[in-house]
C-alpha cells in the first residue's frame, strides 16, 4: 500500500511475492487481521482469499468474526525466481503448497460453525505445470470444494504461457481441463475476445477487482464482451485495500465505459447490478447463493447497518444509486456475521483495533528493511520510502 501502485514495472514477482516470504508467521497474522479488520470496517461480511503460507495466519483472520474462504496459491515454478527469468519446475517447492493446502483443509475447513471454509488454488498459468493443474483438481474433487486462480494479469505472464505452451493463459488452462463452473478466476486483463468466448462457453466466474487495476490509467480488461458473454462478474479489491464502496465505484465506471464493445459507453449496468456483483455474483461464485449475498429469510444473518443520516447519503431518492456511487467507510455503523456483532455502534469488537495499527505500521517497516536488504536488486526508488533511508 503507497508504493506499488506508483511505481513502473513488474510488481508481482518483484515486490509481492519476495515480501511475503520475508515475512515470520507472526507478521503474516498482523498484516493479514489488518486486511480483516478495513474489511470490517468498509462493511464487509465475508472473505475469499488465496495466498501463500494461509495455515500460519488463518486463526489470526478467523478470530476477527468474519466469514472466510481461503487457500493456499499452489505453484510449482518458483515464484521467487521468476523475476529473473527462471521458470523451471521445482516439485519439492510444489508440494510444500500442497502440503500447506491439505492441512488447511483438514484443520480449517467447516471450523468455527461453518463460518470458515477452503477454496483450492492454482496462483496463475504462468506459475503452474500440467501436473500441478492435474493436482489441484484432484484436491478440489476430493473436497468437493470450489477453486480459484489468477488470469491474464500481467504481459509477463501472457509472454510466460505463449512461450511455454504457444498458448494464452485460458488456452492452455482449457487444455488441460482445468476451466469449469466451480472456478473462479480473477483480473482477465490481458484475455483475447477468444478466450472470453472460451472461458463463458466453460461457465467461469470473473472476479473484478476494477480499483488496483484502474491505479496506472484506464482499466485494459474487456469488460464490455465479457459482459455480453453473460459472465457471472464479482467484484473484489484484490489488495492495498479492502474497500468494496470503492471496488464498486470504480466498478461502475469501468463496467459503464464497456471496453471492448463496437459502441462503448451507456449507463448499463445500473446500480442494483454493480451492487449484485459485489453481493450475490459473488456469494455465487462459491457455490453458496443459498445461504449468503442476500439478505432473505433461511439464510445466514450476515448484515450490514449503514448510517443514512449522513451528507452524503441525503437525499434519498435513489437509495441503491446514492449507496453504488457515494458510500463511504464512514457510513457503515454496524457489521454482523453469523447472527454475532462484529462491529457495533462503529466500534470493532473482535480486535484490539489501536493495539493493530499500532505494530502493523512497526511490521511493515521491519519487512521492509529484511527484504530490500536480502534483495538488493529490488531496492525501491532512493527517497520513497523515508524509513528506510533513515
Amino acid at each position: 500500500r503507497g508504493t506499488v501502485e506508483d511505481w513502473d514495472g513488474e510488481i508481482i514477482y518483484r515486490y509481492m511475492s519476495p515480501i511475503s516470504y520475508t515475512m515470520s508467521a507472526h507478521e503474516r497474522a498482523v498484516m493479514a487481521a489488518l486486511g480483516c479488520l478495513e474489511a470490517i470496517r468498509s462493511g464487509t461480511t465475508t472473505l475469499v482469499d488465496p495466498f501463500r503460507h494461509v495455515p500460519s495466519y488463518v486463526e489470526a483472520m478467523a478470530d476477527t468474526g468474519l466469514r472466510l474462504w481461503l487457500s493456499e496459491s499452489c505453484a510449482d515454478i518458483d515464484t521467487r525466481k521468476i523475476r529473473f527469468g527462471e521458470y523451471g519446475i521445482d516439485e519439492a517447492f510444489g508440494r510444500l503448497f500442497l502440503d500447506r493446502t491439505q492441512e488447511l483443509i483438514e484443520t480449517w475447513n467447516g471450523a468455527r460453525n461453518g463460518r470458515v471454509n477452503c477454496q483450492v488454488a492454482a496462483h496463475a498459468p504462468d506459475n503452474c505445470s500440467p501436473t500441478m493443474l492435474g493436482k489441484i483438481m484432484e484436491l478440489a474433487r476430493r473436497h468437493n470444494l470450489t477453486r480459484t486462480c489468477h488470469l491474464a494479469q500481467s504481459t509477463g505472464e501472457i509472454a510466460a504461457v505463449k512461450a511455454a505452451h504457444d498458448l494464452t493463459p485460458a488456452g492452455y488452462l482449457d487444455r488441460e481441463g482445468f476451466l469449469g463452473p466451480d472456478l473462479t478466476c480473477a483480473h482477465w486483463t490481458f484475455c483475447t475476445r477468444e478466450d472470453i468466448a472460451l472461458l463463458a462457453e466453460r461457465g467461469v466466474n470473473m472476479a473484478h477487482n476494477p480499483a488496483p487495476s484502474s491505479r496506472k490509467g484506464p482499466h485494459r480488461v474487456l469488460v464490455g464482451p465479457i459482459r455480453d458473454a453473460g459472465v457471472n462478474i464479482a467484484l473484489g479489491t484484490d489488495n492495498m485495500t479492502e474497500d468494496m464502496f470503492q471496488a464498486m465505484k470504480i466498478g461502475m465506471i469501468v463496467h459503464r465505459a464497456g471496453f471492448g464493445r463496437e459502441q462503448e459507453g451507456g449507463l448499463d449496468p445500473q446500480p442494483q447490478g454493480v451492487l449484485d456483483m459485489a453481493t450475490r455474483n459473488g456469494a455465487r461464485t462459491l457455490g453458496a447463493l443459498g445461504e449468503i449475498g442476500s439478505i432473505e429469510v433461511g439464510k445466514k444473518a450476515d448484515i450490514t447497518l449503514l448510517d443514512l443520516n449522513q451528507p452524503a447519503m441525503r437525499p434519498i431518492i435513489r437509495l441503491t444509486s446514492n449507496i453504488v456511487n457515494y458510500a463511504h467507510p464512514g457510513l457503515v455503523h454496524s457489521v454482523i456475521v453469523d447472527g454475532e456483532f462484529v462491529m457495533r455502534d462503529r466500534k470493532v469488537l473482535t480486535i484490539d483495533e489501536p493495539a493493530l495499527l499500532a505494530e502493523a505500521q512497526e511490521v511493515t517497516e521491519r519487512v521492509w528493511r529484511r527484504m530490500v536488504e536480502a534483495n538488493a536488486d529490488i531496492a525501491p526508488p532512493k527517497g520513497e520510502i523515508p524509513f528506510l533511508d533513515a
